[in-house]
């Protein structure tokens, strides 16, 4: 992809997936409780599968989760980004953080950073991110960029079967509130 987007914020780089990031995605996708909340533990196979479906997204929809990299150690920690599969129940940017990485306020930096993006390069009008009832961090994190529960909302199959409030708000509320 030429032109490809790569954001910088202070402590991180988000930059499309590419072959050197698979392991530290393959570790995030194997870890139960980091993946109780995104469709469960996966196998190395399975999480290749799910590596290349977000970077092949890139190609088909022209956006996708960012591979969110530490700067100062160039270690893959998480995936974060714009995310609209077919029948998908709104434009959202969505997270999930290797459990090393966690509670160092890397899904706040790079969220902000992935909101601007679909805000202000890809043109959303509304910013959604599907969370389970009982996912408390999600939530939090949710809260903290501004947004609000806007209620139950139905994921296409073969995620249907899971419960998701869809959090949210307008591209005109996130930049009022990043003006603040």
């Amino acid at each position: 992809m030429t032109g490809a987007p790569i954001l910088f914020t202070p402590r991180l780089i988000l930059r499309l997936p590419e072959p050197q990031d698979f392991d530290g995605y393959a570790a995030f996708a194997a870890d139960p409780e980091t993946m109780t909340h995104l469709g469960g533990a996966m196998s190395r196979a399975v999480a290749w599968r799910d590596f290349s479906l977000r970077a092949g997204a890139w190609t088909t929809r022209g956006f996708s989760m960012f591979s969110v990299i530490e700067r100062d150690t160039g270690q893959w920690i998480g995936r974060i980004g714009p995310w609209q599969p077919e029948g998908w129940p709104g434009t959202e940017v969505g997270w999930g953080v290797s459990p090393h990485f966690a509670g160092k306020g890397y899904a706040l930096e790079a969220a902000t950073a992935a909101i601007d993006y679909a805000v202000d390069v890809l043109g959303w009008d509304d910013v959604i991110h599907t969370i389970a009832p009982d996912n408390l961090r999600s939530i939090r994190l949710a809260e903290r960029l501004g947004s609000a529960n806007r209620g139950p909302t139905q994921l296409p199959p073969p995620l249907d079967h899971f419960r998701v409030d869809a959090w949210g708000q307008s591209a005109a509320a996130w930049r009022a509130r990043r003006r603040g």
